[in-house]
């Protein structure tokens, strides 16, 4: 009987963790649409990914953006995804650690294309399509969601954010609570071939309890996760599923996710 009252006890602290927020911001600019992924980048046409002519391909077009955002070394929200500027300037430096105008000087891929400002994509898109934003953040560093914060508030389109660090939905949770806020999660075992107990937590989704989201961003290819599951369905959780690269995985898709994150082929739009 004791064994059975414990069993009970960790199913209710574990249903406590997960669970995301249960009143939520309105959703509907964000629901069923197709967000591609750093842009809608084609390298073999000279169109890198978290570039202005990515982003200005996906106006165009009429998706969606998932975009990545972090800070120069002066503190300037700049739109890269890697920590480094190894594989997509050649250069090894963290982002991090080199300023703005440092950063202007280097070119994506061997294009004229170079790391653009947060507020100058901002100006392009003009609430034109809406933004899925990723706070990067992999050192804990609360200046990042509050600079980008700071932004996104004098900005009138339609966005949501998201992040692999839990601080930075704590942070829109204190601070912009009227903010849609997604947690990015995976089987970091599978993805990265790395399980440090912070992963290990990250994939279960109990740090839901620190930023209590109201989407999961999750790799599609563990759509059949329990947690992921639990939070959909017990929840009422929105969900994001990424990276999407053809229509058979989108197809794959559609019962498990309401938010798409594609790349490498263009989505048939209703």
């Amino acid at each position: 009987m004791k064994i059975l009252l414990y069993i009970i006890i960790l199913l209710f602290i574990y249903l406590f963790l997960i669970r995301p927020r249960l009143q939520k911001p309105d959703a509907v600019p964000f629901l069923h649409t197709y967000f591609a992924h750093r842009g809608l980048h084609d390298i073999r046409n000279g169109i890198p990914e978290n570039s202005l002519l990515a982003f200005q391909r996906a106006v165009d077009a009429g998706y969606g953006i998932e975009l990545d955002v972090q800070l120069s070394a002066d503190g300037v929200p700049v739109v890269f995804h890697d920590a480094t500027l190894s594989r997509m300037c050649a250069i090894d430096r963290r982002v991090d650690e080199l300023s703005y105008e440092t950063l202007q000087t280097f070119c994506l891929h061997d294009t004229k294309e170079r790391i653009p400002s947060f507020s100058e994509v901002l100006s392009l898109v003009n609430g034109k399509i809406p933004l899925l934003v990723e706070i990067k953040m992999d050192r804990f560093d609360m200046r990042i969601p509050e600079k980008i914060g700071m932004l996104l508030s004098s900005y009138s389109g339609p966005y949501c954010i998201e992040s692999f660090h839990p601080a930075a939905l704590w942070w829109y949770r204190k601070n912009r609570p009227g903010i849609l806020r997604g947690q990015l999660s995976t089987h970091f075992n599978v993805e990265n071939r790395t399980l440090s107990p912070a992963q290990y937590l990250l994939g279960k989704m109990v740090l839901n309890v620190i930023g209590r989201p109201d989407f999961i961003a999750y790799n599609w290819r563990f759509r059949k996760d329990i947690s992921l599951f639990l939070c959909r369905r017990m929840f009422r959780a929105h969900a994001a599923g990424w990276v999407i690269r053809s229509e058979a995985e989108l197809r794959a898709c559609q019962k498990y996710f309401n938010m798409f994150i594609f790349e490498d082929f263009l989505p048939r739009q209703s």
